[in-house]
């Protein structure tokens, strides 16, 4: 039934593509491997029987791939950080399964001693096996770690580590250079071999839960050790039990542990100042280390004077010092303040033997203002923007409290109705797509349940992944730009979805999108997870120009060589669908364009 018209391939290109199904990649995730597709691989699975060759495999070591996989995957999105915590969860009852089966069994070995000749007949001369202790790490050494860690690390990541010795650690880095890895690794081992508590404070628990992920992924990997628990890890070491903790900002209980703390992203947690007092309180003995690391945000944010020395300088008036220059701080120095800091961008991790980025490309989809905030440790300067960091940050929240969404299943809102919001590509930009959860009663909240990000797909490509996601969510509209690019997109998609909404730019409709938004924003009426960093900073972005006749409009260096904020864009173009309410000064929804 799959072979009429079906396209040849080398068999070089079907072996590929089975050897990644075996490794546990979905037909989706093959298909954007190998851009093959989807119905020629289904064909292949079913022909081939690639099922049949997996029917050997358990539950729980199918599980454990799948696991594996994940966690190498770099950039990980919410549905993946869902399905990751999704599979330790599996992982788990699995487990607990096979132990209640073998507990099950002893025990009816000790209740039947006639059975199968006797107990003591089937005991004789045989030791009674010992009982398996749960996240048994004892027997790990120094020379382990060295072994199946170390080695993996990159320069400035042992200087991460040659770094422990400081009480205070404050790292400012690039994105995606491996820093949750390498601390998560950090972490592990220092429990193991030392039994002190290790406390890691996230802004939502499932970013947190990126610590716990990994951590559990590295002792099955390098050491074969299968680490059981959700809320935390506890660890039998051979220094007694230590645990690990996995929290979120709005952690209750967060101030009864102690521990060696691990903050990470504090240029995107809400209410900074407060969680430092926390963490710092947690870590109060002399023995313990407090670790801070994070990717620039904008310099109004409360940990901004933590990490420029303004803090230390404003209660040491008398005796005020000149911190460390950026190019100081990227070989690593312990401050007056006596923390230590560090800086690392994309080129000082390259230049410590990262071979995994193409700087080029990179800077080719990326305008230069949004590399050097994401990559070259720059703040924004939130003073010209017209969307508040503060404002920005009341609209944090924790995506685990919304118990009627789920990620990881096929219809993840049901039948509840949702907007969605396209912003397009241009040849140095992302297309972004958000799907928007609206109030279900008049000046409610909305919600930001996914965002998708498209570098360098074809617009064919973009149109058929907005047709999948329609086909997962009942959306009840949809604003499309069509300025540009986004026209071909719209054509496609309306075949599909006719209801589709165009948005074409101009001096009004950019002034009705950008007040739209200040005015849901600046009320708290929409919210994200605090883990979608990237929002707040295409906001960030955005400022306040001027026409060439004098009209005021809003922009974020978008131009046709240089794309930016796509994700900010794409949210007002789903908050579109709501009518802007008259200002309070009573005058024109537009009075502001003039």
């Amino acid at each position: 039934m799959y072979c009429s018209g079906m396209p040849q391939y080398p068999e070089e290109v079907k072996i590929a593509a089975r050897d990644l199904f075996l490794r546990k990649h979905t037909i989706a995730e093959i298909h954007k491997m190998l851009n093959l597709s989807k119905r020629t691989l289904y064909h292949w699975r079913d022909k081939d029987g690639w099922d049949n060759l997996l029917q050997h495999e358990s539950t729980i070591h199918a599980t454990k791939r799948r696991l594996v996989l994940l966690t190498g995957k770099e950039d990980k999105d919410k549905t993946d950080l869902a399905e990751l915590n999704t599979l330790v969860n599996i992982l788990e009852r699995l487990q607990k399964l096979d132990e209640r089966r073998f507990k099950a069994q002893q025990e009816a070995y000790e209740a039947d001693p006639q059975e199968e000749g006797g107990k003591q007949a089937r005991t004789k001369g045989k030791k009674k096996p010992k009982k398996k202790i749960k996240n048994d790490v004892s027997h790990l050494t120094p020379e382990d770690f060295a072994e199946h860690l170390h080695g993996d690390y990159f320069v400035y990541q042992h200087e991460l580590r040659e770094a422990k010795r400081y009480r205070n650690r404050f790292i400012l880095k690039s994105r995606q250079i491996g820093a949750t890895w390498y601390f998560a690794q950090e972490a592990f081992e220092d429990a193991c071999l030392t039994g002190d508590n290790q406390i890691f404070l996230s802004a939502t628990r499932a970013q947190a839960d990126v610590f716990r992920c990994y951590i559990i992924a590295i002792a099955e990997q390098k050491f074969g050790i299968e680490l059981k628990g959700k809320d935390k890890l506890e660890l039998h070491t051979a220094h007694g039990t230590t645990t690990l903790y996995f929290l979120s900002n709005n952690s209750k209980s967060a101030q009864s542990y102690h521990g060696h703390v691990y903050i990470d992203e504090c240029f995107w947690i809400n209410k900074f100042s407060e969680l430092y007092k926390v963490a710092t309180g947690m870590a109060t003995h002399k023995k313990w280390r407090r670790t801070i690391f994070s990717t620039p945000s904008c310099v109004s944010h409360e940990a901004y004077p933590l990490w420029a020395g303004e803090l230390y300088n404003k209660r040491f008036k008398t005796k005020r010092v000149q911190f460390p220059s950026f190019e100081e701080m990227q070989s690593g120095v312990e401050c007056a303040d006596k923390i230590w800091r560090k800086i690392i961008t994309i080129q000082d991790a390259m230049a410590g033997g990262c071979g995994l980025f193409d700087l080029k490309q990179l800077k080719l989809e990326y305008s230069p203002e949004d590399f050097a905030n994401l990559f070259a440790c720059k703040f924004i300067d939130g003073s010209l923007g017209v969307f508040k960091l503060s404002a920005l940050e009341q609209c944090y929240a924790d995506s685990s409290d919304w118990h009627d969404y789920r990620a990881d299943i096929l219809r993840p809102f049901g039948n509840m109705p949702v907007w969605g919001g396209y912003d397009p590509s241009r040849s140095r930009d992302d297309a972004s797509f958000v799907i928007v959860a609206p109030p279900l009663e008049p000046q409610g909240t909305f919600r930001v349940l996914a965002r998708y990000k498209w570098i360098g797909q074809s617009l064919r490509w973009q149109a058929e992944q907005i047709k999948l996601l329609t086909q997962r969510y009942n959306f009840t509209y949809i604003g499309m730009d069509t300025t540009g690019p986004g026209l071909g997109v719209l054509e496609m998609v309306q075949a599909f979805y006719p209801q589709v909404t165009p948005i074409h730019y101009g001096l009004k409709t950019k002034t009705h999108l950008v007040l739209k938004t200040q005015d849901v924003i600046n009320t708290n009426r929409i919210h994200w997870d605090a883990s979608l960093t990237d929002i707040a900073g295409a906001f960030l972005t955005v400022k306040q120009t001027s026409t060439a006749n004098g009209h005021i409009t809003y922009s974020a260096n978008r131009t046709a060589e240089t794309g930016h904020a796509d994700v900010a864009w794409a949210i007002m173009h789903a908050l579109h669908n709501e009518p802007l309410a008259t200002l309070p000064s009573g005058g024109s929804d537009f009075a502001m364009s003039a």
